[in-house]
């Protein structure tokens, strides 16, 4: 099972955010036993960097990336995906362009806290807790 992360989830697993991190860490723990894989797009992984930077020393965005590459698989956005967003009914840019790199990808899930901002998704979107209330 592939699960596309969105960058707000990542966030919360880097910055070990409240009330949210128990709930990502736990999909990591279960993607490090081999049960499921991680992916995110190259443009969450860019936008992780550029609000991390904001809150904290370079280095240490650095060695934190580091990290989230060696949990997550990232994904390319193509063209297609820019031009497939550009011509959606997503209201958000960026989501549109995340969507559709995750569905040409194969992702079986979108796991996000802005779920709203998927309403268009042909992709099942859960919060990570909602995600982990389906697994058997």
């Amino acid at each position: 099972m592939r699960l596309f992360l969105d960058t707000n989830v990542i966030l919360d697993l880097i910055l070990n955010r409240q009330p949210f991190f128990d709930d990502i860490a736990k999909i990591v723990t279960l993607s490090e036993k081999g049960k499921l894989k991680l992916v995110t797009s190259s443009v969450s992984f860019v936008n992780c960097n550029y609000i991390l930077g904001r809150s904290i020393k370079k280095e240490k965005v650095t060695e934190n990336l580091k990290i989230a590459r060696l949990i997550f698989d990232i994904i390319d956005v193509s063209q297609t995906d820019i031009d497939k967003s550009l011509n959606s009914d997503f209201e958000d840019f960026e989501d549109g362009v995340q969507y559709y790199s995750a569905l040409r990808n194969n992702c079986n899930y979108i796991i996000t806290r802005d779920n709203k901002d998927f309403k268009h998704s042909e992709i099942p979107v859960l919060a990570p807790s909602e995600f982990l209330k389906i697994l058997p």
